[in-house]
């Protein structure tokens, strides 16, 4: 019997989150949503399909920027309301040109910016 992405527990507007890791390093990328259908997509093609909440419609990761992600596996947290993308990245992953979305710590009360914005254009 095959995955079938309804099993998920999604949130009142059919959504689930998802994280992003690199897959070789192990460094969180970015989060963001998908639903069932995104998540199917993203199973059939191999490249990560999110919703874009804001737009209301399909986001294919690198499909303007040629930041791709490509999927080498979907993991399923143990209540089965998120979901961990593991990727092989293709450029940066945040739309600040950085290699992450998480690029500001707090460290000693204080915000700080511990990753610069990769050089050239932000595609």
């Amino acid at each position: 019997m095959g995955f079938d992405p309804e099993t998920l527990k999604y949130d009142d507007r059919g959504l689930v989150p998802a994280i992003a890791q690199d897959a070789a390093s192990g460094e969180v990328l970015m989060m963001a949503w998908m639903n069932a259908d995104a998540v199917r997509r993203t199973l059939e093609s191999g490249r990560v399909t999110y919703w874009s909440r804001s737009r209301q419609c399909f986001w294919v990761k690198g499909e303007t920027s040629g930041h791709v992600q490509k999927l080498v596996e979907m993991r399923i947290d143990c209540d089965r309301d998120c979901v961990l993308v593991l990727v092989e990245q293709s450029g940066p992953a945040c739309h600040t040109n950085r290699r992450s979305c998480f690029y500001t710590a707090l460290r000693d009360g204080q915000e700080v910016e511990i990753m610069s914005p990769i050089e050239g254009d932000l595609g």
